[in-house]
């Protein structure tokens, strides 16, 4: 390979500090101090107790990085330029203030079809990546937003637009198609100018991601375990006269603990804000014989997510007659959906004949039915009847996808509303429900009288 002025030219490795001969679980140097991050002692203890075999991690990584290219050479493009930073992650699972960098686009990868990688990251942040060998080399000078660039946005665009036209004149031929996920409107105006021929990112990266391998499933059921450990947590912490922002720390401080990331959302109401739906946790106190509805959007350890919705009944009562219809509809709703999962089922068959909503909890109906998952919320929606896209989702069910599949039960000026979602995995023969956490007993009560 011929140097470039953007190689890294330091050692990946400080020759000052001695080897390390030991490795965790999943094949990670146990150095206490390495630059890479990732899950706890605790989080490795507990999988062990549970039975959760970690993923390989250089495995993993290069298998990610074989499904990107394969996508790419599918649709004959020369190469893809991600700035989106779940993307960024899994060309080369590099991880830098991702939730400061999703409004502040200073990172950028390009991954030429044969799997060539460059990565453009912060300033003065080359060591972040030291540990990742799939990159090639660190470059900067991808920020081009209007508050790294000012009034010179369109030099800045240039810039670093005669870097990606060299790049592809390298290592692309006399392929000019170039997927791009997300980028600011002067790199498109700067990149046309050379030739490029701007394509969809997002649509090869989406079909990267949407089958996962056996060390993506691992991470995945290591996030899930976390989740649900910090879930309980959460259960055992609700008590009337706790607010609903301090009930909803419990979870994210016990998923930090453990080496997760973040929360997508903060989906965590009581009472009457549980209707309607997506009001987000707030100062209010939860009072005696209420209920508490929430949507965890958890990125857990390995930055996958664990997606899944509980209802709760907080209070030394008995919930009403209304608050466990409630609960029995949605239920009823996912796990009768849930049976409809097996490999070669269409998405649209999904949604024709799934489970219909009674009339008059279709109004304040979910988003979706269920939805792909992985890094976060991924490819497919599976629409209700109602939303459906016509030819926007003409594929089928296949082994080693993961979805959740959810509902939201909550009518109209009703007093309360219930969410249930489980995530699962699209099997060989069928599905495997990789969510363990328990529904509220007080709550589904008498179900198995429910008739829907």
């Amino acid at each position: 390979m011929e140097s470039s002025p953007y190689s890294i030219v330091n050692p990946k490795i400080d020759p000052s500090r001695k080897p390390v001969a030991k490795v965790k679980p999943d094949g990670s140097p146990a150095d206490n101090d390495r630059v890479e991050f990732g899950p706890t002692e605790l989080a490795f203890k507990e999988w062990a107790e549970l039975g959760i075999t970690a993923p390989n991690l250089e495995r993993m990584r290069q298998t990610r990085l074989n499904k990107l290219c394969a996508e790419l050479k599918k649709r004959d493009y020369g190469a893809a330029l991600l700035f989106d930073p779940l993307n960024i992650r899994y060309a080369n699972d590099s991880s830098n203030m991702q939730l400061w960098i999703s409004h502040n686009p200073a990172r950028a990868c390009f991954v030429s079809a044969d799997g060539y990688m460059v990565l453009w990251d912060f300033h003065g942040c080359d060591h972040l990546s030291s540990y990742l060998p799939l990159i090639k080399e660190v470059r900067h000078g991808a920020g081009f937003f209007y508050f790294d660039a000012g009034d010179k946005q369109m030099e800045k665009a240039e810039e670093f637009a005669a870097q990606i036209d060299d790049l592809m004149r390298t290592h692309c031929g006399d392929n000019r198609r170039l997927a791009v996920d997300k980028i600011e409107i002067h790199g498109v105006h700067a990149l046309e100018k050379l030739g490029v021929d701007i394509v969809s990112g997002q649509e090869v990266t989406e079909h990267a991601r949407l089958i996962k391998d056996i060390d993506e499933i691992n991470a995945m059921r290591c996030a899930m375990a976390t989740c649900e450990i910090s879930v309980a947590a959460m259960r055992e912490a609700l008590q009337p006269g706790i607010a609903e922002t301090e009930l909803w720390a419990v979870m994210h401080a016990e998923n930090i603990k453990r080496g997760g990331e973040w929360i997508e959302t903060r989906i965590l109401s009581s009472g009457p804000r549980t209707n309607p739906w997506m009001q987000e946790a707030g100062p209010r106190v939860i009072q005696n014989n209420e209920m508490v509805s929430f949507d965890t959007d958890l990125i857990g350890p390995y930055g996958y997510c664990s997606d899944i919705s509980r209802s709760w009944f907080c209070g030394d009562g008995e919930p009403t007659a209304e608050q466990r219809h409630l609960q029995h509809v949605a239920y009823d709703h996912i796990m009768t959906n849930m049976d409809m999962l097996k490999p070669g089922v269409s998405f649209r068959e999904l949604t024709e004949k799934g489970k219909r909503l009674p009339p008059e909890f279709v109004p304040q109906r979910y988003g979706v039915m269920m939805h792909g998952v992985g890094l976060c919320d991924e490819f497919p929606a599976i629409f209700y009847p109602e939303d459906f896209v016509d030819g926007a989702f003409e594929y089928v069910l296949q082994p080693g996808m993961t979805l959740c599949v959810e509902a939201y039960i909550g009518a109209v000026g009703g007093k309360e509303g219930v969410k249930l979602e489980d995530q699962v995995l699209i099997t060989e023969t069928g599905y495997e429900n990789l969510t363990t956490a328990p529904f509220d007993e007080k709550l589904m009560q008498g179900f198995e009288n429910f008739s829907g």
